[in-house]
């Protein structure tokens, strides 16, 4: 079985990976904050991103790092650096001092968050973020690329996008990955044979994605769920309570753009 560390366990799609993954693989856990449904065989270091010691003594021998551990929305930058740029440089750091194999980053389409959604782009395309998250997303992606050139540790950046049980709203329609198409692409990221450096988007098979997805299709991801077959009951309800706000309608970031916006998608 492989040996697979989840930082950030205690999250929503970390919670979600060790109950689908835990029968497949041999899962170390660890997160900041405890886990209240934790199995008696499961092996859980609650640790901080920030604790370097205690990342080095999880990594032995495991072969790959999900990394999922950080703030998961916008916050101040203090924070942002702490956790997600100088964590996520700890996380790394402390793989390739172990000899860990490879490394798969929970990134964000936030890091491309200002593209227009009348595009459809791949993975080849210059980061655009829309946030300060974004930003600690998009310096996780080219710290995986330095990391694969200098020290040879394989890593996949997952651009994930909309992770809900089922499509919320109309940009869902675009950016939804189902939780079994989630545990799917997580699976392939780890038993796939040879992944070098990728950077692919975690979404389903939807019928309006913005996404063009090689990477994905090259491990041998194939998404099951299509968020079309909600769309009449979210239009209905975007009906009711739609947003007025052109920048969430007109952007792949949404509401993350939105936020503290100025005036150029506005006037």
């Amino acid at each position: 079985m492989k040996r697979v560390l989840i930082t950030g366990a205690a999250g929503r799609i970390g919670t979600v990976l060790r109950i689908r993954l835990r029968d497949e693989f041999r899962l170390r856990l660890t997160d900041i904050h405890s886990i209240q449904d934790l199995q008696t065989d499961e092996d859980f270091i609650r640790l901080d991103l920030a604790d370097v010691d205690g990342l080095e003594a999880a990594m032995q021998g495991i072969d790959t790092v999900v990394h999922l551990g950080g703030i998961p929305d916008e916050s101040e930058f203090a924070h942002i650096l702490q956790v997600n740029i100088a964590g996520t440089y700890n996380v790394f750091e402390a793989a390739r001092k172990a000899r860990v194999q490879r490394i798969i980053f929970a990134s964000s389409i936030h890091a491309v968050g200002f593209y227009s959604r009348s595009e459809t782009i791949d993975s080849s395309v210059m980061p655009r973020p829309d946030t300060l998250y974004g930003v600690s997303k998009a310096f996780g992606e080219n710290l995986a690329r330095l990391y694969f050139d200098k020290h040879c540790v394989e890593s996949v950046c997952i651009r994930i996008c909309s992770f809900e049980e089922r499509p919320q709203d109309l940009r869902h329609l675009s950016t939804w990955l189902s939780h079994d198409d989630a545990v799917q692409l997580f699976r392939r990221c780890i038993l796939a044979e040879s992944v070098g450096f990728s950077i692919l988007y975690g979404v389903s098979d939807n019928e309006r994605s913005w996404f063009v997805n090689p990477d994905a299709e090259r491990l041998g991801y194939k998404p099951r769920d299509n968020a079309e077959a909600f769309a009449a009951e979210i239009t209905r309800n975007h009906l009711t309570n739609a947003t007025d706000d052109p920048v969430e309608e007109l952007l792949m970031g949404g509401p993350f753009v939105a936020r503290e916006y100025g005036q150029r998608y506005r006037s």
